[in-house]
């Protein structure tokens, strides 16, 4: 066995969590060693997940709007895709550019990058085997590092469901973004973020959809009237949403996929090109070894961590995908600079509640902090506001007025916004004014005295707190 070489930061996986780990790691004084198994930097996020998966919405857009305008006065030839073009330009101008910027900031932070699987020994050491055929033929094969301290940043996969082994024509959503041509029929098992992103962006681009969803409504996390705005957008797409529905088995051959579903116990079957299942995602901390650690795992494989991501072992932090919360880069991000900071002895903490919740659909939906249920459940005595985009010159300009934006405050004399929520136009770019609002605790009148340019899609933020506060403008 090799000899053991002694390491001061490790991190495992070189996902959102782990390479953003590794950057602010470097920048605050600590040597940094990222293990990753894959030959790419980025993780699933840049490689085969919200990244190209937003460039297919964006091609399904554009795709749309050039086949009509006529709401403009514009008048096409029939608008043709090449898909194959289509695939390429999402892969080298977007996924390519991304990944190798990555590599570049490990360059410029000093991060030793190592390719490897790795597999805790003890709290205090690391195996790193080769990846591929020859990664468990000899003893002396691999790397032992003895850590001062490790961040585990692995992310997460698919989950499978029964009946549904991921092969041929049966997909995850890795293979929903590499189709090699748009399918005539797609069928989508599950409508959480990524089956209602995907299903609208292969809407778009001309596929005849349908949704089977296990509850009784796609995207169950978002208030029904925010859903019921992108169903209706659906819907106008073409999209079959079967919700109640049990997915059960599947047969293939090598030109198509039969697909058996039951509501109420009656059973159906839709034949079609491809069938994507997108039900969730499992952490990957099954082959890490971690029993060789004091780390401990919740019911649902996540590792258990304080609000520094400081697991039970004094050694070992986690972040990302394999601790407890959802599944979002940007709650990576915030959890890999936390714990690289607590490391080096800073006082950083996660705060959740501020961390938004955006689904790419069409329109978008994001939310920060408490709906009102949820404050409600807390003991939080609240009051709503609601603007509507049929209200906004900008929204109306680009033939977008569905939707609105509303604030949860407090019934009081101090009206604090505890939660904002939107969908509409690029709901996404409000959840950093959303966020900031939500996270210092600002009052509505805070938000209705910030002026915002006119005519702009952020315009409903000020327009929500003039009706919190008893003085709307534009309703």
């Amino acid at each position: 066995m090799a000899d053991v070489e002694k390491k001061d930061t490790v991190i495992i996986g070189a996902g959102p969590g782990g390479y953003v780990a590794a950057i602010r790691a470097s920048e605050l004084g600590q040597k940094v060693t990222l293990v990753e198994k894959s030959d790419t930097l980025g993780g699933v996020c840049l490689n085969v997940g919200c990244v190209p998966s937003k460039a297919l919405i964006q091609a399904g857009h554009r795709l749309e709007q050039a086949k009509d305008g006529s709401t403009y006065g514009i008048s096409t030839e029939s608008a043709v895709i090449d898909f194959k073009k289509t695939q390429d330009w999402k892969q080298t101008k977007v996924v390519d550019r991304m990944t190798s910027g990555v590599k570049m900031l490990m360059k410029k932070h000093h991060v030793d990058v190592v390719n490897g699987e790795a597999v805790f020994l003890s709290d205090t050491q690391l195996r790193v085997m080769p990846t591929g055929e020859k990664q468990f033929m000899s003893t002396d094969t691999g790397q032992t590092f003895e850590y001062n301290n490790i961040i585990i940043a692995s992310g997460s996969h698919p989950i499978e469901i029964p009946g549904f082994k991921f092969d041929g024509r049966v997909i995850d959503s890795t293979g929903g973004l590499n189709l090699p041509e748009i399918p005539k029929e797609f069928v989508v098992i599950g409508g959480g973020y990524v089956g209602t992103e995907l299903a609208g962006a292969y809407a778009s681009l001309g596929a005849h959809v349908t949704i089977i969803e296990g509850t009784k409504s796609i995207l169950p996390n978002f208030e029904k009237d925010m859903v019921s705005v992108v169903l209706k957008k659906l819907k106008k797409k073409g999209v079959d949403v079967i919700t109640n529905a049990m997915a059960k088995g599947s047969t293939q051959d090598d030109k198509s996929v039969s697909v058996t579903y039951a509501v109420d116990g009656k059973e159906s079957t839709i034949k079609a090109d491809y069938c994507m299942v997108t039900v969730g995602r499992r952490p990957n901390t099954d082959d890490l070894g971690l029993e060789y650690t004091k780390v401990k795992l919740n019911d649902h494989g996540q590792i258990e961590v304080d609000n520094q991501g400081r697991t039970a072992s004094e050694h070992i932090w986690a972040v990302g995908d394999v601790v407890p919360g959802a599944a979002l880069a940007h709650k990576a991000f915030a959890e890999a600079k936390t714990a690289a900071g607590a490391i080096s002895g800073k006082k950083t903490a996660n705060d959740w509640l501020s961390v938004p919740a955006v689904c790419f659909s069409d329109p978008e939906i994001a939310t920060v902090g408490y709906s009102e249920a949820a404050a409600k459940d807390k003991g939080i005595k609240v009051k709503t506001a609601k603007f509507p985009f049929a209200g906004n010159a900008r929204a109306v300009s680009l033939d977008a007025p569905d939707g609105f934006v509303r604030f949860i405050y407090t019934d009081d004399d101090n009206k604090n916004i505890v939660g904002a929520e939107a969908v509409g136009p690029e709901a996404s770019t409000m959840a950093g004014e959303l966020s900031i609002i939500v996270n210092d605790g600002l009052n509505v009148e805070d938000v209705a005295l910030t002026i915002h340019p006119h005519p702009t899609l952020n315009e409903p933020i000020q327009e929500t707190a003039d009706i919190a506060m008893g003085f709307p403008t534009h309703i």
